[in-house]
């Protein structure tokens, strides 16, 4: 008999970020109020379903997105490097318009392909199909979620969907608090489904890129 297992990739909430930094890995980010009114309303989405293993990037946003999951799961979090965000050389600075015309912004977008400006998408690639291989194997024949970040995910669907690894930064379909998941026949992906369990908290404005 086949063996049905599935693997969500749930994205971080909103983060409170006033300043517009593109945060990236770095510490002291933690979810705004609507990002933990996200929170919530993910938990509420996996009500009901066969959720056995809960895995977390290590980051504040990512943990403190996965606490209303894992008191309504009663399942520890294990905390795994390799759901991170992707590393990124701009980290830290308040992006805009006028960004394009910086020099010390300019020398890192040369090959949009690499990415120049960050952390190959291969690398993330290769990092993220190991820890959804772990939480496959970890919820085998059940259910687990990954909460992670939206580059990440964006480039396991990538991968899963056989498309390309460079896209155009502004067309991810991963938007905050959404689920991706990945559903396994045995170790066979056979669909990849998406849903934004927060749409209703939207307001319209982007994120910084690469948040």
């Amino acid at each position: 008999m086949t063996t049905t297992t599935v693997v969500h990739l749930l994205r971080h909430g909103e983060v409170y970020n006033p300043a517009g930094v593109l945060y990236g890995r770095l510490p002291g980010y933690h979810l705004s109020d609507r990002g933990q009114q996200m929170a919530e309303l993910a938990a509420e989405w996996f009500e009901g379903r066969d959720i056995t293993a809960l895995f977390s990037s290590p980051l504040d946003r990512t943990q403190e997105t996965a606490v209303p999951l894992q008191k309504a799961l009663d399942l520890p979090v294990v905390l795994d490097d390799r759901l991170v965000e992707a590393g990124n050389k701009l980290q830290g600075r308040s992006l805009s318009s006028r960004s394009a015309r910086d020099p010390r912004v300019l020398r890192r977008l040369y090959n949009p392909f690499r990415p120049s400006w960050g952390e190959p998408y291969s690398q993330i690639v290769e990092r993220m199909l190991q820890v959804v291989k772990l939480a496959r194997k970890a919820a085998w024949g059940h259910e687990a979620v990954c909460v992670s970040h939206q580059l990440p995910i964006w480039m396991m669907r990538r991968v899963a969907e056989s498309k390309r690894l460079w896209h155009r930064p502004d067309r991810r379909e991963c938007n905050l608090a959404s689920v991706t998941s990945l559903t396994f026949a045995d170790q066979s992906l056979v669909r990849v489904d998406y849903a934004e369990p927060a749409a209703a908290l939207y307001t319209g404005e982007a994120a910084p890129p690469g948040a």
